[in-house]
């Protein structure tokens, strides 16, 4: 029994306390914060990445290492029984004019090129077409209405 009556004087109860409004507003706003801060945060790395693929976008040069997958997704296709195949895609905000020319097939679409999709047309001109080969390129999705991505077909 001693150690029952030892309990009892050990202290004073703690009161009981109902959290209030306040402190429950307070939680809500502490948890929009972070929800706000979190989705700032991956609109930012989502931004850094899409300025890092633009950068690479503009100045990736065609160096032997494209030219040996080129050809291996040709053969590939071949051998599939294909005769054409989609070698990128790109934003169609990355050409001159938004893709505008693309996508109405306007004949002078090349000159909205820029970066790489640029390169692999002058490859293509220089080294593709006299051998007979096709190249092509077109919007493939219109979000909100306008062009979106380009694809760039590869045909022989």
């Amino acid at each position: 029994m001693a150690n029952a009556k030892e309990s009892k004087s050990a202290g004073p109860a703690k009161p009981i306390t109902i959290i209030t409004p306040a402190e429950l507003n307070k939680m809500e706003q502490e948890r929009e914060s972070a929800a706000a801060r979190e989705a700032l945060e991956k609109k930012r790395r989502a931004e850094a990445e899409q300025r890092a693929l633009h950068e690479a976008f503009m100045t990736t040069e065609i160096g032997p290492e494209a030219i040996e997958r080129f050809n291996a997704a040709v053969l590939k296709a071949t051998e599939q029984g294909r005769r054409e195949i989609m070698i990128g895609q790109f934003p169609a905000s990355w050409c001159a004019d938004g893709g505008r020319r693309i996508n109405n097939a306007q004949e002078d679409w090349p000159e909205s090129l820029q970066g790489i999709a640029k390169r692999a047309y002058d490859y293509y001109v220089k080294h593709l077409a006299p051998l007979g080969n096709k190249m092509r390129m077109e919007v493939l999705d219109f979000p909100g209405g306008m062009p979106g991505e380009i694809g760039i077909f590869f045909r022989w």
